[in-house]
């Protein structure tokens, strides 16, 4: 069996360079005879470097790197008829495909390990319009703070830099008139910002639906009806309470197969794909169920969830926002 690692050679602090032999080692040990790519700054380097080993035969394909590592990786992949299975290193700022399938996000080598164990699990993959992503779409206010916020803090400071963006933009968020065509329903109306989701992981946070099935070939729609600072802040909070902000009355919420988003008011609508800019409304997102196989951990030793510090996060960003105010 042949592996080819493509890793980020900048991402975490160049973490993963420093690690790459004891994750080879790992790797060889499980019988895979394993080589590496490092990207580069040249557009979709590791998309096409997937594309090519992809074609060249390899067995497996380890994205190791941040969310938009592993997005460029499937996406290499996504079209062709044989697929090699994809492991995962995480190394990026927030990690939310990795959290999702439960994988170490701050031990690389335990990673390295779920990998050499082997457990596959076909998952879902999104298409906008022409292009793919693995976990999810957003677009409107505020889903610009991924590539808003600029690399080099986003290294120093990693996810604090979100949240201190995310205070500092509040008070600028607007409605938009948006045409969202979903499995059931349209909305037609004003809203701050929609998302598309394919995991229960994003921004950080692991409660963004409780009802999420991997794998079912269903997005989780969420549409927030309103731009008023403190009721966005209140559905935050309601997020971080267990869910509960799907009964929230700004919220649509639905299960569907595909959407279909177009801005009604000539405003601009950004499209966000796991944190990379994906192109402007209008977009189509189609569902393909079960389209990769992505190997996960199905054992103990994932990182454990810690709601106490997401609550301390959003206070901190509460705080940032009184203070940017009362600027």
């Amino acid at each position: 069996m042949r592996a080819r690692i493509i890793y980020n050679p900048t991402a975490g602090r160049e973490i993963l360079t420093k690690n790459m032999l004891d994750i080879l080692r790992i790797l060889e040990k499980a019988g895979y005879e394993t080589s590496t790519y490092a990207t580069t700054a040249e557009p979709k380097s590791a998309q096409n470097e997937a594309r090519r080993a992809a074609l060249a035969g390899f067995d497996l394909l380890v994205a190791a790197g941040g969310d938009g590592t592993i997005n460029e990786v499937v996406s290499g992949i996504a079209d062709l008829e044989r697929r090699p299975k994809v492991g995962i290193i995480p190394a990026g700022t927030t990690n939310d495909y990795a959290r999702a399938l439960k994988i170490p996000r701050s031990d690389l080598l335990a990673a390295a390990e779920v990998i050499a164990a082997g457990h596959v699990i076909p998952m879902d993959i999104g298409q906008a319009n022409d292009q793919y992503f693995v976990n999810i779409a957003a677009g409107g206010y505020l889903t610009d703070l991924t590539y808003e916020v600029p690399a080099k803090l986003k290294t120093i400071f990693g996810y604090l830099a979100y949240l201190v963006k995310g205070a500092e933009k509040l008070p600028s968020v607007r409605p938009i008139h948006m045409r969202v065509e979903y499995e059931g329903g349209v909305y037609d109306g004003s809203a701050s910002m929609f998302f598309v989701a394919m995991t229960n992981s994003t921004g950080g946070f692991e409660m963004l639906d409780p009802n999420i099935v991997l794998g079912d070939g269903k997005f989780s729609l969420f549409i927030l009806k309103t731009a008023n600072i403190f009721e966005i802040l209140q559905i935050i909070a309601a997020v971080l309470n267990g869910g509960k902000h799907l009964n929230h009355p700004q919220v649509l919420y639905a299960k569907t197969s595909f959407v279909k988003v177009e801005s009604k008011d000539n405003q601009r609508l950004m499209i966000n794909l796991d944190g990379e800019y994906g192109g402007d409304a209008p977009t189509t997102f189609t569902n393909h169920q079960q389209h990769i196989q992505i190997i996960g951990n199905r054992s103990d030793f994932a990182d454990p969830i810690d709601t106490s510090n997401h609550r301390n996060q959003f206070v901190d960003m509460v705080e940032q926002l009184e203070t940017t105010e009362m600027d």
